[in-house]
């Protein structure tokens, strides 16, 4: 960890495991560890990243008004996949906001990831700037290795890549927008609907938003196989579905999660195994219902608009 820190701190990019996927990061007051973000991952200026903080209490350094129900929902979902958009102090600079006038903060809850942070943290670290360690518009890594294979071309040999595991959630964080007086969810994740209102109190909004977010274009999370959603696969598709659907004579199964948090699990680790079979099609059959099933339907219908 130490020296993890020490190599974010000389301006280096480290990819770590978070609960949700793995990110590429950089010190996030660095414009040139940052610009570096940028070009590994061919990722366009104005697209904002995410910092992540070491503990709740930094929230202070890069927001300058902070919501009561803010508050209230990084106590009970930090460290956790859950970022807030709050309106920034001077600490988050274009570089970092995608020259939005917002930031987005998030505690990760991964040993790795803390302990990464903490470290930083002691050094004099303020917070690692860090999208998925990935191409842009690719699907995110849940693995280092997945991370190995996606960015081992872009990274410098000071650059580390930390292996943590496989992620234990599988899709990007929810991101929630706390600048106004209701919170409103502008990208879905584990953190739903229902327990942002139960914590806050308020309903959420609905309102439209010029707010850009991380995973919020139309086609995002993409293989480079044809993503098909809901139809019936035929021989030489591979298919992703709950264990309880059969998989027809001829067609590769990709996943058979038994579950809803097994399927968020699996699924990017699915769509890449498509590409290293060389894969033309992959055929999702998509679950159903509420909780994180709406994160899920979120990433496989931008997956199916293709790069």
């Amino acid at each position: 960890m130490s020296r993890a820190a020490m190599a974010l701190k000389s301006g280096s990019l480290v990819a770590f495991p978070t609960e949700t996927v793995y990110g590429l990061g950089a010190d996030a007051t660095n414009p040139e560890a940052i610009a570096r973000i940028y070009e590994a991952k061919g990722r366009p200026a104005d697209h904002p990243l995410i910092v992540h903080i070491a503990d709740m209490q930094d929230i202070v350094e890069w927001s300058s008004d902070i919501p009561d129900y803010a508050i209230a929902l990084a106590r009970n979902f930090w460290p956790g996949p859950m970022t807030l958009i709050l309106k920034r102090s001077e600490l988050a600079e274009d570089f970092i906001t995608g020259g939005q006038e917002t930031v987005g903060l998030r505690v990760p809850n991964h040993v790795i990831a803390l302990a990464l942070l903490n470290e930083f943290k002691k050094i004099g670290g303020k917070g690692i700037a860090a999208p998925s360690a990935n191409r842009f518009g690719h699907v995110s890594p849940t693995t280092a290795d997945a991370v190995e294979a996606e960015l081992s071309a872009y990274l410098a040999p000071k650059d580390l890549i930390l292996d943590g595991g496989p992620s234990l959630v599988g899709v990007e964080s929810t991101i929630i927008d706390c600048t106004t007086e209701s919170p409103k969810i502008l990208r879905p994740g584990a953190i739903t609907e229902s327990m942002i209102e139960e914590v806050t109190k308020l309903d959420l909004s609905y309102d439209t938003t010029d707010i850009r977010v991380s995973g919020s274009l139309d086609n995002h999370y993409s293989p480079v196989a044809q993503v098909l959603l809901d139809i019936e696969p035929q021989p030489g598709d591979g298919y992703i579905a709950l264990s309880h659907f059969e998989t027809p004579e001829g067609v590769k199964r990709l996943a058979s999660p038994k579950n809803d948090d097994e399927f968020a699990r699996q699924l990017y680790a699915a769509l890449r195994s498509a590409d290293t079979q060389n894969l033309v099609r992959v055929v999702v059959k998509q679950p159903e219902g509420s909780g994180i099933t709406i994160a899920i339907r979120d990433r496989l219908q931008r997956a199916s608009n293709g790069r």
